[in-house]
C-alpha cells in the first residue's frame, strides 16, 4: 500500500482523532474501546464495525501520521531555496506531525513504546519513503550542481533522518529548534 495514496473516510478520521486523544490523556492499556467509541459520539459496536480492536486503531494512527508526514515533506522538498531552506521547510514538517500530546502527556512515552511494538512495519515504510523522498531531492540538487554529497544519496538521507530523531529529547518544546539548527547545519555543509 502507497501512503501517499491512502484515503481515510471522515467517520473513520473522527474516530482516529478520539481515540488518540483518550491514548494520549490515559494510556492504551488504560483506554478502552467503550472510552474511543464515547469519545467519537458512537456506540462500541458502531466502533467495532470500523476498527477490529484497539491495536487496529493504533496501526491506522500511525499509518496516517506516516502518510501525511510524507505528504508534507514531499511538497516541502519540492520547492526552491538554499538547501539549509529546504531542509529547514521539510523537518518543520516532522515537528509539526510529533504532536505535543504524545511528547508531553503523562502517558506519552507509553503510547510511543506501545506504538514501537505494534508497528515496526509500518515504521519500515514509513521511514523507508521519507529517506526515499531525502534521498531523490539530494540526487536532484546534486546533479543539478547544488549540493557536494559524501556518500551515496540514500545514505546521506539515512543519516539525516536519524540525526534528526536524536533531536526529539527531552525538554520536547526545544524539539522544533533543535531541527531548525540541524537543518541549518546540514544544509550548509551540503552546499556545493
Amino acid at each position: 500500500m502507497q501512503e501517499a495514496q491512502q484515503h481515510i473516510d471522515p467517520k473513520a478520521e473522527a474516530i482516529l482523532e478520539a481515540a488518540f486523544g483518550q491514548f494520549a490523556a490515559y494510556g492504551f492499556r488504560r483506554t478502552s474501546m467503550e472510552d474511543i467509541a464515547k469519545a467519537a459520539g458512537m456506540s462500541r459496536p458502531a466502533l467495532y464495525l470500523h476498527f477490529a480492536g484497539k491495536e487496529a486503531i493504533l496501526r491506522a494512527l500511525v499509518g496516517l501520521y506516516y502518510a501525511r508526514l510524507g505528504n508534507a515533506v514531499e511538497v516541502a522538498l519540492a520547492g526552491a531555496g538554499a538547501p539549509e531552506e529546504v531542509l529547514e521547510r521539510a523537518f518543520a514538517c516532522h515537528a509539526a506531525a510529533i504532536p505535543d500530546a504524545v511528547l508531553r502527556a503523562a502517558h506519552g512515552e507509553e503510547l510511543l513504546d506501545r506504538t514501537a511494538a505494534l508497528c515496526g512495519d509500518i515504521f519500515v515504510e514509513g521511514e523507508g519513503r521519507l529517506a526515499a523522498l531525502y534521498a531523490d531531492w539530494l540526487s536532484r540538487e546534486a546533479n543539478a550542481g547544488q549540493l557536494r554529497l559524501e556518500a551515496p544519496p540514500r545514505e546521506v538521507a539515512g543519516t539525516m533522518l536519524a540525526a534528526a530523531k536524536g533531536t526529539k529529547v527531552a525538554p520536547y518544546d526545544a524539539y522544533p529548534a533543535r531541527l531548525r539548527l540541524l537543518a541549518r547545519l546540514l544544509g550548509r555543509g551540503l552546499r556545493a
